[in-house]
């Protein structure tokens, strides 16, 4: 792996102080220390043991699998939260926070970066460790296995919980994930825990455009910085602009909670992208007016495309609003060459997160001639049925691989 800036200067000076021990500064002390660049604070939040990680197994996973589970479990687990420094979208620098966990053992591991998925609660955040986070559960339990996990928070939510989230956003969950993996680095460093410098990646639903976007990130702008081994990755909503149209254009179930999460992408794209748009351009009344007022706590019982303006639509269709197509285009991570290992796991049956989107990926990377991207169809699977498969399927792909 590559040196970056910081590590060459510290190679060096490590290296002269073998021709040159005992050297002061000029006031006689020794040099402070270099500081971390991106680690600003940690903290141990709960320890585990492995008897109680087999009990939550029995607790929480479906009987056919728990015996494959509890026997891969041999560690016991220490959670900490880091709060690290990263950067808005605007380029604003503020910090961060997420989850590591580190499998109790005094042989090297690699290393497993976790993007959670959709949460509206700050308690579901990893560094909060409520029972109901990615963290709590899948997260100690891969921890077990022997990988050290890193939980990002995203921005609004943990240090950031006075920000609002900026869901689906390709850049703000690729950076506040990419900062948490260097938090990482710096803490296991600094308490000289064993790792082995391999990476893993995976995600599901938002976690799961935010692995893509994280693994993108790092592959196209930093690829000698981790040592990517693979990922995998479950119903993420990769391939945006095609999502997009074609919840304006089709009908869709008319679940008020799925299209609440529409909703939130395109408040986010309206203010990340500074459109500053009113709803209603985009919405018809009533609608409009309620989420002016209630943002995405409004019910919408009907297929969302009839919510949208006639106008909107045609301005989309047409392709003259390059505004909002722009911004929503800068979200598409399906059409690009991943080097690493990538297997896709979505449902067939997904009516929240079409499965359209894990197909165009496939078939984009591999028409850029990736080898190395696998979908797997979960047949009749939804979105939250698919959940147990993609976890499985991520057990094996792993623990294989480890």
């Amino acid at each position: 792996m590559a040196l970056n800036r910081k590590e060459f200067l510290l190679s060096l000076l490590l290296s002269t102080t073998v021709f040159l021990s005992g050297c002061k500064n000029e006031n006689g002390k020794d040099p402070d220390p270099e500081p971390d660049a991106y680690l600003v604070s940690s903290s141990e939040i709960q320890s585990l043991t492995n008897d109680q990680l087999v009990d939550q197994v029995g607790r929480q996973l479906p009987a056919s699998i728990q015996a494959l589970i509890s026997k891969a479990l041999v560690h016991d687990v220490k959670v900490y939260k880091l709060v690290y420094n990263t950067t808005l979208p605007d380029g604003t620098a503020t910090k961060a926070s997420g989850a590591l966990i580190v499998p109790q053992t005094t042989t090297a591991v690699p290393m497993l970066s976790q993007q959670h998925a959709t949460i509206q609660d700050d308690a579901d955040a990893p560094s909060n460790f409520g029972p109901n986070s990615d963290a709590a559960f899948g997260g100690t339990l891969f921890a077990s296995m022997g990988f050290i996990l890193a939980c990002p928070d995203y921005i609004g939510y943990g240090e950031t919980k006075n920000l609002p989230h900026l869901y689906e956003h390709r850049e703000s969950l690729a950076t506040t994930s990419l900062d948490m993996l260097r938090a990482a680095r710096e803490f296991i460093r600094k308490n000289s825990i064993k790792w082995d410098e391999r990476l893993f990646l995976t995600g599901y639903s938002e976690g799961g455009f935010a692995t893509m976007s994280l693994q993108k990130k790092i592959e196209e702008e930093f690829p000698s910085e981790f040592k990517l081994v693979a990922s995998s990755m479950g119903a993420g909503a990769y391939h945006k602009s095609a999502f997009m149209k074609y919840i304006i254009n089709e009908k869709t179930h008319g679940i008020a909670s799925y299209n609440q999460l529409y909703l939130w992408t395109l408040l986010t794209y309206n203010n990340v992208y500074k459109l500053n748009r009113p709803m209603s351009y985009y919405l018809k009344e009533p609608y409009a007016t309620q989420v002016t007022q209630n943002g995405i706590n409004t019910d919408i019982r009907m297929s969302i495309s009839n919510a949208f303006t006639d106008s909107f639509k045609k301005a989309i269709n047409d392709g003259t609003d390059t505004g909002f197509l722009n911004a929503v285009k800068d979200n598409d991570v399906y059409d690009w060459k991943p080097k690493t290992p990538t297997t896709l796991y979505h449902g067939t049956a997904d009516n929240l997160v079409f499965y359209f989107n894990s197909e165009d990926a496939e078939k984009a990377m591999k028409a850029r001639g990736a080898t190395n991207v696998k979908l797997e169809p979960l047949k009749g699977r939804d979105h939250y049925t698919g959940v147990a498969d993609y976890l499985l399927g991520t057990f094996f792909t792993l623990t294989n691989l480890k």
